[in-house]
């Protein structure tokens, strides 16, 4: 049985395994976030801030855009307040007005630019977004065409894909992809980038509080219903604060992150965006993800960071010409967003001679809060030690004010700057989560003697079936020891009889075989009788989600027309 929260401080069982070269009690002087393009840009001009497709951007030059921009939107009437949002992928346009947003006293709302037109047109409303920013190409700007003047959208600002080509990719572009160009009509609620940007930079100067809000981040949060995260400057500046401090050794001026987790989700907007501009890095940044095209630019650019998921550490170490492509430049890998196999990090490690480390976060968090040493010990299975600052505790799944002992399962509870003041107009919402400061993450883990974490599952996947508790997590790396296996995903299934059944899906590596009574006998030694999932569904993929997540939801939904492998009942 654990103790009673109450006032008293959490116990830190990591204080005594914390990296030499880093202090969890450490300052974290907190700014408003611009101040890390504005440092950048004094300390180093010339440097290359964005590479987009071969095309450069000195900080000096991202600078001038950006307080242009900012002049643009305050002549358009943003100022604090005021939602404006960005659907881009990634590219320098992105990184521009993300910046100029801020500048000018407005607020950024993340859009997934991969949402469909429905999901897109709630979050418009939800968040109140006055003016949204797209590129001219038919798979984002139809999804806002049309909007203006629905929730309170008056104008959308349009980017030129051409814009940001390297002149011979935009010859080629103009001449065989114009019909990839969407038709924009020319009225005043269109505002085209070029006339954004025509002025001198002479934007007003906004007196900012670390503690404004700064973004809109939106999150199924532990309710799986969208809502808007409320990240202040404050929460975002400490967590790139604090990842920098995670990073011994970097060198401002000198660092290169690979950019190809999308600047739209929280992972990308802090690990490589806002995170690049601390370091001073040139940002190499990918609008999606193609692993030849990631090889290639790790070849030839030499980046030193890379952030990313472990479907695309995984996509890297299944490619057969590995041999053709020098990754020696990488000195820092992480991987965040999902859980991380033991077999991919090994895989990757192994090709790269570079360090691969498992972290854990939410977009409430902005979003990182834990990482495994870079240097240092590292423990399998575990998402590692609380960044500096970051108050982890475990409390009971019964009652938030037991505090479970170590080593024992609890829900996740975080405290630290990085932690959001709310979700947006949301108020049951954010006090149902934020107790006493801290965040109640709906996730299930344990902290070790050691004070590393240990995931179990999310609360919510937890599967009741025939009066047992089971953690779908547990029964999915179990599969996964399976050398036939690539990937597993379980989930509950409603029964009449159980309340739920266990039933996984797998996908097989290519070339291998494997029967569902095969897998079973496999796992019989490996998982108790109520935790052996009753039925088995193998196909060739698994759905998932833009950030590499698998995708239970669309699982469950798509399950009943499949038909189950023949021995898989």
């Amino acid at each position: 049985m654990g103790a009673r929260v109450g006032n008293t401080p959490a116990p830190r069982p990591w204080e005594a395994s914390y990296p030499d070269e880093i202090d969890w009690y450490a300052d974290l002087p907190v700014k408003p976030l611009p101040t890390l393009l504005d440092e950048a840009t004094q300390a180093i001009p010339d440097n290359v801030c964005v590479r987009f497709r071969g095309r450069q951007y000195k900080y000096a030059e991202i600078a001038d855009l950006v307080a242009r921009a900012a002049k643009g939107f305050q002549d358009l009437g943003v100022r604090k307040g005021i939602k404006v949002g960005l659907m881009l992928p990634n590219c320098p346009y992105g990184v521009i007005c993300f910046y100029a947003v801020l500048k000018a006293g407005g607020t950024v709302v993340n859009i997934n630019p991969l949402y469909a037109e429905a999901e897109i047109k709630k979050e418009i409303q939800d968040a109140g977004i006055r003016l949204m920013v797209t590129l001219n190409v038919n798979t984002l700007y139809p999804k806002v065409a049309g909007r203006v003047d629905e929730g309170g959208l008056e104008k959308i600002i349009v980017c030129s894909m051409t814009g940001i080509l390297p002149l011979h990719e935009k010859a080629l572009f103009t001449l065989l992809r114009r019909r990839e160009l969407a038709a924009v009509p020319e009225d005043d609620n269109h505002i085209g980038y070029d006339h954004l940007i025509d002025n001198k930079g002479d934007y007003d100067p906004v007196e900012t509080d670390p503690d404004d809000e700064a973004v809109y981040q939106y999150t199924g949060g532990t309710t799986g219903t969208p809502k808007a995260a409320t990240l202040s400057h404050a929460n975002l500046y400490a967590n790139v604060l604090q990842i920098e401090m995670w990073s011994p050794g970097v060198t401002h001026g000198q660092e290169k992150i690979l950019g190809v987790l999308p600047l739209f989700h929280a992972f990308g907007m802090t690990a490589v965006m806002n995170l690049g501009l601390r370091l001073g890095a040139e940002i190499i940044l990918m609008p999606n993800f193609k692993p030849s095209e990631v090889l290639e630019a790790i070849d030839k650019v030499k980046p030193t960071i890379f952030i990313g998921v472990p479907t695309m550490f995984s996509a890297l170490n299944s490619r057969d010409d590995l041999d053709k492509y020098d990754l020696s430049s990488l000195v820092y890998c992480i991987s965040g967003g999902a859980p991380l196999p033991l077999e991919v990090q090994k895989d990757f490690e192994s090709i790269s001679d570079c360090s691969l480390v498992e972290g854990y976060g939410l977009s409430e968090t902005a979003p990182v809060c834990t990482v495994n040493p870079l240097r240092g010990q590292r423990k399998d299975g575990s998402v590692g030690l609380p960044l500096p600052g970051t108050v982890i505790e475990i409390v009971s799944l019964d009652d938030p004010n037991i505090r479970m002992p170590v080593g024992e399962n609890g829900e996740i509870c975080i405290s630290g700057p990085q932690v959001m003041a709310g979700y947006a107009d949301r108020a049951q919402e954010t006090t149902n989560v934020l107790i006493n400061g801290r965040l109640r993450t709906g996730d299930v883990g344990y902290l070790d003697e050691d004070g590393y974490l240990f995931i179990i599952d999310r609360i919510k996947e937890l599967i009741l079936s025939g009066g047992f508790n089971v953690y779908p997590r547990m029964v999915e790396e179990a599969i996964c020891t399976h050398p036939a296996v690539n990937e597993a995903a379980v989930c509950g299934i409603p029964d009449t009889h159980r309340g739920e059944i266990i039933k996984a899906f797998v996908t097989l590596h290519e070339g291998q075989e494997l029967k569902s009574g095969d897998l079973r006998a496999y796992l019989k030694d490996k998982l108790a009788p109520f935790q052996m999932p009753r039925r088995v569904e193998f196909r060739d993929e698994l759905p998932h989600t833009f950030i590499g997540k698998l995708s239970k939801k669309d699982l469950v939904a798509s399950e009943q027309p499949h038909q189950e492998d023949e021995n898989g009942v």
